[in-house]
């Protein structure tokens, strides 16, 4: 009975990680979308809804602790459970670099967009499959998967580097657009370092079934 209990707690905790992970893909999404548009209200919703993703994230904390504290984890149940509190603060930091791009949005005033977003969205995109599929791969237990995933992001450097070439040229052509152009970078930066952080998910992931830390991407 002990760990029919504690299977059960352990699938509820997926549950909400899966919650978590989806509120944090919605909102980079949703992000570079308003961006876009430049809708600054649904920035200005974005921004509001960075506490339920920080609500989530604490309400998941406490579940794990208390499954560690009440029900006695082995060796291997310990480790997903350490790897998932681990995560969650990877989840929440992403969902903060989705906030910090509605207010780069904000920040812009009135200004138009310097130039059509193109790799921008790409690397929103390509961001948010590599999170849902390092979430699967976390709760596969899929070593393999996480290791693919975790390569593919030489894609959102490369669509980063892309973006930071073309800025330049802006700013040097016509230090004009210098504030623009920074503007666009910062948002870059962001989903660059989302993308990161779904390395350290997938270095979790691995954790969760050999038990070695492995630092990927190097």
């Amino acid at each position: 009975m002990p760990r029919e209990a504690f299977n059960k707690q352990l699938a509820e905790l997926w549950t909400d990680l899966l919650e978590l992970g989806k509120m944090v893909e919605v909102a980079v999404g949703r992000s570079v979308e308003a961006l876009a548009k430049r809708d600054t209200e649904l920035a200005r919703e974005i921004i509001t809804s960075d506490i339920e993703i920080n609500r989530k994230r604490f309400a998941i904390e406490e579940k794990t602790l208390l499954l560690i504290a009440t029900q006695q984890p082995m060796a291997s149940d310990l480790r997903i459970l350490a790897a998932t509190l681990s995560i969650i603060t990877d989840l929440e930091r992403m969902g903060d670099y989705a906030k910090g791009i509605a207010e780069i949005n904000l920040r812009m005033g009135t200004e138009p967009l310097l130039k059509p977003l193109i790799d921008v969205p790409r690397m929103a995109q390509k961001g948010q499959e590599m999170l849902r599929r390092s979430l699967e791969a976390f709760l596969r237990r899929d070593v393999e998967e996480a290791k693919r995933v975790s390569s593919e992001d030489d894609e959102i450097d490369h669509l980063y580097n892309q973006v930071y070439r073309e800025l330049l040229m802006f700013m040097i052509e016509d230090p004009r657009t210098i504030t623009r152009a920074t503007y666009l970078l910062w948002v870059a930066h962001n989903l660059e370092r989302f993308a990161d952080h779904v390395t350290n998910i997938c270095e979790r992931a691995i954790f969760a079934v050999t038990g070695k830390m492995e630092e990927l991407n190097l």
